[in-house]
């Protein structure tokens, strides 16, 4: 079994180094059952009587719920939440006394992740930090022996998709990506009824992402507040004079930091476009465009965006809205996806909610609400750590790679405002004068927070 399992790792490492990691390693969502994927045991496994012992890092915003997730599950998933981490000593003071007002007991804080990584009492992390870091955290806690549930979008460009597949093989580590409609029961089920054809042939899915987003307005340049890292906030991204427009919340709307809102909530539509339209690769042909139509104020993403993904050789195709302010809904869905076939369409509802209409009159077919599927994500998530197989992930490092390549894409061709050609293989754009395009799959890593070579 050993001798299986390096085997694999090592004839995925070479494939992964040919530039075709993405179209290879298929989570099991997407792959047929015929492909079956390794389960990795390392030594020194946890057992189910062995308490997981977790950090939150990023605690401003998601990593709140972060903290109450593992905290509801702990007695159950027999995991014992241990330190919060934040580059800002004050949100980390004030989360640690508000936990131990709910929760009866004192939690460690440590404003640099980095020791929290040196910490080998430390079996898991959550990452809800900002978008630039997703990538480069969840490589180096895998270096450290750490599994890592990450916040959506798993990276901040294409490149990084396949670093963190490198290590998450490598190391040995379970890498779950925080798109928890995964873990859904009703969408499950609602992606059971594509594959077994209740809409007959889908060949069209639309994401839609109609956010109230408003004016923020332009605060200038300012202090740093006191209690503030800026430096190892801004990490491996361009160290810019400080303003509270990126710290916090606001860095989702200036590229060097976040990728707008189909990088931001839109990275759940996208990875359910391309689950329940049955696509395990990038498409070959992007085009995007949009601006801003709203307001005058400091963001750089677009807050009206329309981008098409095709899949020629599949004949299929993935449509894409972003909208900031005020809107229709489409069958009642604002923050959701629709699927097309030729036999009708199934619509969803946020995170937990499926309809179906069927035929030219659209009768009322099978429809499902339940809720729960945060919960579901983590214990899923605990359930394979202690297991040490990746096969048992309903979220699993490959679909973070996929769905968050998927809005890069979108977001290059409208940066640049032109039609891209793509090779999903090789994962470089094709064609005449590409340069440009080719460039912003990757980016430059201000030392010393520099990724890594991982083969």
């Amino acid at each position: 079994m050993e001798k299986e399992e390096k085997n694999s790792r090592r004839n995925f490492l070479r494939t992964a180094a040919t530039g075709a990691v993405l179209a290879a390693v298929t989570p099991a969502a997407f792959a047929s059952e015929s492909v079956k994927k390794p389960v990795i045991i390392p030594a020194g496994a946890k057992g189910a009587n062995d308490r997981l012992r977790v950090a939150v890092l990023g605690i401003n915003g998601r990593g709140k719920t972060h903290i109450e997730v593992i905290m509801g599950l702990a007695e159950k998933a027999n995991v014992e939440l241990v330190c919060l981490s934040d580059p800002d000593l004050n949100i980390l003071q004030e989360r640690a006394a508000e936990f131990e007002k709910k929760y009866g007991r004192k939690i460690a804080i440590e404003q640099d992740f980095r020791k929290v990584f040196d910490d080998k009492t430390i079996d898991a992390i959550t990452l809800a930090t900002p978008n630039h870091w997703h990538a480069l955290q969840t490589v180096w806690a895998c270096q450290a022996g750490k599994d890592v549930y990450v916040e959506k979008p798993a990276t901040h460009n294409i490149s990084e998709g396949r670093k963190i597949i490198e290590a998450a093989y490598k190391y040995n580590r379970i890498v779950q990506h925080g798109v928890q409609l995964r873990s859904s029961v009703a969408i499950r089920e609602a992606v059971k009824h594509l594959e077994e054809g209740l809409i007959g042939r889908v060949y069209m899915s639309r994401g839609l992402v109609y956010r109230w987003r408003p004016d923020i307005g332009n605060k200038g340049i300012s202090q740093i507040p006191a209690g503030v890292d800026y430096d190892l906030w801004c990490g491996p991204a361009p160290m810019r004079p400080f303003t509270k427009n990126l710290v916090h919340y606001n860095w989702h709307w200036h590229w060097n930091y976040g990728n707008g809102d189909v990088g931001n909530q839109g990275i759940h539509e996208t990875d359910l476009c391309m689950w329940g339209l049955g696509v395990n690769s990038l498409p070959e042909r992007i085009t995007s465009m949009g601006g801003k139509f709203l307001w005058d104020d400091c963001k750089e993403v677009p807050e009206i965006q329309t981008s098409i993904y095709h899949y020629p050789k599949e004949k299929k195709i993935i449509q894409f809205e972003v909208r900031n302010w005020c809107t229709n809904l489409e069958d009642g869905a604002g923050v959701g996806n629709i699927f097309y076939g030729d036999k009708g369409y199934l619509v969803v509802k946020g995170y937990d909610t499926y309809e179906t209409y069927l035929g030219e009159k659209r009768e009322k077919g099978p429809s499902r609400s339940e809720k729960g599927e945060l919960d579901l994500h983590f214990q899923n998530w605990f359930d394979a750590i202690r297991a040490r197989d990746m096969s048992i992930q309903n979220g699993p490092v490959q679909t973070g790679a996929l769905s968050s390549s998927l809005a890069h894409l979108g977001n290059i061709s409208y940066r640049l405002g032109k039609q891209l050609e793509f090779d999903p293989v090789a994962e470089r754009f094709i064609g005449n004068d590409i340069e440009d395009a080719n460039a912003m799959l990757s980016r430059d890593y201000r030392a010393p927070y520099l990724m890594p070579e991982i083969i």
